[in-house]
């Protein structure tokens, strides 16, 4: 017998809103069954939510997590989807290094900046006489 999920178990379990879920069943990303009303999802489906979630966490697009599924469904094998996998992968890696060096280089620009601010308000205390008053 085959394990089944309702859609709030789901939703509770990895933590993400129905209304998520039923975004990635709209963009047919996921294909639930129906009991009536009701969406049934398989173990198949849950594997496949959680791979989208992870995608989306690591930056991926949708089309990017779709042509993985799809590469998935078709090729048992799995070699062509490793490459691709491979490739998108490498990729994404490439802009996560160029917004780290961006954001690095940002903080060392703002480090140098609280230092000249602190350093401004050192002298502006230093030069200050106590009880003193200072023209504006």
């Amino acid at each position: 017998m085959e394990t089944l999920f309702s859609i709030s178990e789901l939703s509770d379990e990895l933590g993400v809103t129905p209304r998520t879920i039923r975004y990635y069943e709209e963009q047919e990303l996921l294909l639930p069954q129906r009991v009536g009303a009701s969406r049934i999802y398989t173990v198949r489906d849950r594997a496949r939510l959680i791979l989208i979630l992870r995608g989306k966490r690591l930056g991926f697009s949708l089309k990017d997590i779709r042509e993985y599924l799809d590469l998935y469904d078709a090729h048992p094998t799995q070699r062509k989807q490793l490459d691709a996998l491979l490739t998108k992968v490498r990729s994404r890696i490439r802009e996560l290094d160029e917004q780290l060096a961006s954001l690095q280089l940002t903080l060392t620009e703002l480090h140098e900046i609280e230092q000249m601010a602190l350093d401004a308000l050192k002298r502006d205390e230093d030069g200050a006489a106590p009880g003193a008053t200072q023209n504006p």
